[in-house]
């Protein structure tokens, strides 16, 4: 007994002297653009891909194959061999493997330069077709099928053929774009070009610009400052037109949707038929509460039918392209929140429903809809669906991503098309980020929870075990001396929805002391601030402040992601208020910790939690003491119009709700001390907000700091960042500690 006694004390001491020995960190170890980030993360496998059903680990050297059913490796290509075919044609040199594709059955690889696009056979070890890319081009998209690639320079489309054949689609003035993303990235759109399943056809988007108001950037950068204006439409002004073409590059030709007058109206979710016979619009009226999904004829552009409506009383938010069922064409799965949560409901185009009438959702009664076809509900419940990742046709199978377990964390389940049932796909824990084989067979699964910093698996998707292929530990925790990280929920401001948060202690925590305390805060729709990943998801520099003997406390407040419909629009109209109730309630947990200073409360966030930043300290001048406000929305109504509109209305239309949300009419308030920064020529949140706020601050006679990164957008990157955070942090210690 008295011997293990001793080495109970032996290990104990050990430990203590490992954790002694841990290093402090510094904010070029935490902030990514620092010089030593990306040494202290997890490792990863990031050059895993799908040849058909067999697993593809590109690296830096070399391409193995990794069978699922055995795990046996083998190297398929190299990069000495890969850069010899290449440069024996001249097609330029690769540095690296990761971002092959393997997208043919046959044994083939297509890797890409600077100048072309090639692919090469590894089992013949040749070059079997390449195609050229322009210098400038810009949104590439290449189909796989017709092997064609639409691209753009400046505002306008061009389209290269398999044979290398290139053509200018479209000639437009100065003021129309075309082939880029629109509507500013909003309602899930990120690009401006959609191939048809074959390659047949492309559907581009047209957008004219000219009857937007310039925003006067300026660069400073030159030898005399220059001008460098943005279109940007800001609430209650007159937005882009859009509309929506078809060219055929086998004529040379284009038609256009004739979806009538654009203005106004916002064209979304671009998607083919299989048969490519026709194009699927989901259309929003400038309200944003009224959604139409419309078929259009793809030879002619004429309108077809209107398939499906939606309203509410509030807005209707699409975000998500058809998705056809790979076994039967004339049946697609649309995705809707109309039920109060984003769920997927299956189409039957062969099925009209005679007599269509609006009919109200009995889970959400400000929503309604109007159904054409036959519609069902392959998904229901409190919670939302994430992603569709693919089908197993074999099964008649969908595979998703959904917040069923937790809205902390994202699970992989197979549904079955016919019955509705799910399985759950891998481990319970954590967020789950998956690649699907092209058979719908075996799932790469790059798992990882606050316990495992990463596992990648190959898993069957018919339930059975699956391969563990790769396990990582964190360098940071192994190398440093981290600070207690809890997660916890309080309730909301309204008394009965419970909201999620994330505490961090002081590094080397005395529980006899008294800290001061920083809440870092976003609180605005699609984003979500704690996650089930490494750390909670807490930022690098939240982990630093803690070392420098801050608690840090985040809550993720009504109005934020993840929580369903009802949950984020009840900031609806008066965006701020709601948010800033929950972010006190926030507060008031950290006063009742007995280690906590509540007189040395601060606070910090960017974009929207830069506009909650500086509206709690003007709100609450009693209870914070330092803010540091990053890119601030200050007036709404300098704000863009769909994301604005979305969520505000118009100024015309809500008075009332946006001079309650003008934080310059509350610049008189302000008691402690604020800092501002933006980038200075920031296409987000225009640097009009800030000017504006410090003229208000002036004439009030209140005195906030300020600092600009010239040159700089919306956020900072690179070594920027890390001097950003470094700013930040030194406004905190000169200031609240």
């Amino acid at each position: 007994m008295k011997r293990i006694v001793q080495f109970i004390i032996v290990c104990i001491a050990a430990m203590t002297v490992s954790a002694q020995e841990k290093k402090a960190f510094t904010l070029d170890d935490v902030i990514p653009g620092g010089s030593n980030y990306y040494n202290l993360t997890p490792k990863n496998l990031p050059g895993l891909k799908w040849w058909g059903d067999v697993c593809m680990k590109a690296d830096v050297e070399d391409i193995r194959s990794l069978q699922p059913s055995n795990g046996k490796e083998q190297v398929i290509l190299t990069l000495e061999e890969v850069n010899g075919l290449l440069e024996a044609q001249q097609l330029g040199k690769l540095h690296h493997l990761f971002n092959v594709s393997f997208p043919y059955v046959g044994k083939q690889a297509i890797v890409s330069t600077p100048t072309h696009r090639v692919l090469v056979d590894w089992e013949k070890k040749e070059v079997v077709w390449n195609q050229p890319i322009a210098p400038k081009a810009a949104s590439q998209d290449w189909n796989k099928e017709s092997r064609s690639l639409a691209y753009t320079i400046e505002n306008n489309l061009f389209v290269t053929t398999a044979d290398g054949q290139t053509r200018q689609v479209t000639h437009e003035p100065k003021g129309i774009v075309c082939g880029q993303s629109v509507h500013r990235q909003e309602f899930g759109i990120y690009k401006g070009t959609f191939w048809s399943p074959k390659g047949n056809l492309l559907a581009f988007y047209r957008m004219d610009e000219t009857q937007v108001t310039d925003y006067p950037q300026v660069n400073t950068s030159t030898r005399i400052a220059t001008l460098e204006n943005d279109k940007y439409p800001m609430a209650g002004m007159t937005s882009h037109k859009v509309t929506v073409g078809v060219y055929a590059p086998a004529t040379g030709k284009t038609v256009f949707l004739d979806a009538g007058d654009p203005t106004d109206r916002y064209f979304t979710n671009i998607s083919w038929s299989p048969d490519e016979r026709s194009v699927y619009v989901i259309e929003l009226n400038r309200d944003q509460n009224h959604a139409r999904l419309v078929r259009y004829n793809a030879a002619t552009g004429a309108q077809e039918a209107t398939l499906y409506e939606e309203k509410h009383a509030k807005y209707v938010e699409p975000q998500h392209p058809l998705t056809f069922l790979p076994w039967d064409d004339t049946k697609f799965i649309y995705q809707s929140q109309r039920d109060g949560y984003n769920h997927l409901y299956l189409f039957d185009t062969q099925a009209q429903v005679p007599a269509a009438r609006w009919q109200t959702s009995a889970q959400c009664p400000e929503s309604s809809f109007i159904e054409h076809v036959q519609v069902s509900a392959l998904t229901q419940g409190d919670w939302l669906v994430q992603q569709v990742i693919g089908f197993c046709p074999a099964r008649k199978e969908l595979l998703i991503g959904s917040t069923e377990v937790s809205p902390l964390q994202t699970n992989i389940y197979r549904l079955n098309v016919a019955t509705q049932q799910r399985v759950q796909i891998g481990a319970e824990d954590g967020t789950h980020q998956v690649q699907l084989s092209s058979s719908g067979t075996y799932l790469i699964d790059n798992f990882t929870s606050f316990n495992v910093p990463r596992s990648i698996s190959l898993l069957p998707t018919n339930g059975k075990k699956g391969r563990v292929i790769f396990t990582a530990t964190d360098p940071l925790q192994e190398q440093y001396n981290l600070p207690e990280i809890t997660l916890g929920t309080l309730k909301a401001a309204d008394g009965k929805t419970d909201l999620y948060y994330r505490l961090i202690k002081p590094v080397d925590f005395d529980p006899a002391q008294k800290y001061p305390a920083v809440i870092y805060v976003y609180g605005g729709p699609h984003a979500q601030l704690i996650h089930n990943k490494r750390f909670y998801d807490a930022r690098g520099w939240d982990l630093y402040m803690a070392q420098q003997g801050y608690v840090m406390l985040t809550v993720d407040s009504r109005g934020s992601d993840n929580r369903g419909l009802a949950f984020e629009n009840c900031t609806f109209r008066h965006l701020g208020e709601e948010e800033m109730k929950d972010q006190v309630k926030g507060v008031e947990l950290l006063k009742s910790l007995p280690y906590v200073d509540g007189d040395r409360i601060g606070v910090h966030g960017w974009s929207f939690g830069g506009f909650m930043t500086t509206n709690l300290m003007l709100s609450y001048p009693d209870v914070f003491k330092v803010g540091v406000a990053g890119g601030p929305v200050i007036d709404w109504a300098y704000y863009e119009v769909m994301y604005g509109e979305r969520y505000m209305d118009t100024p015309q239309s809500n008075p009332e709700g946006y001079d309650g949300s003008n934080l310059k009419r509350k610049a008189g308030q302000l008691k402690g001390r604020l800092e501002i920064i933006i980038g200075g020529e920031d296409p987000t949140c225009v640097p009009q907000h800030s000017y504006a706020f410090l003229r208000a601050c002036i004439d009030a006679g209140t005195h906030p700091d300020f600092f600009v990164y010239p040159e700089g957008g919306h956020n900072m990157v690179g070594t920027d960042r890390v001097h950003l955070h470094e700013h930040i942090t030194r406004y905190f210690e000169d200031h609240l500690k």
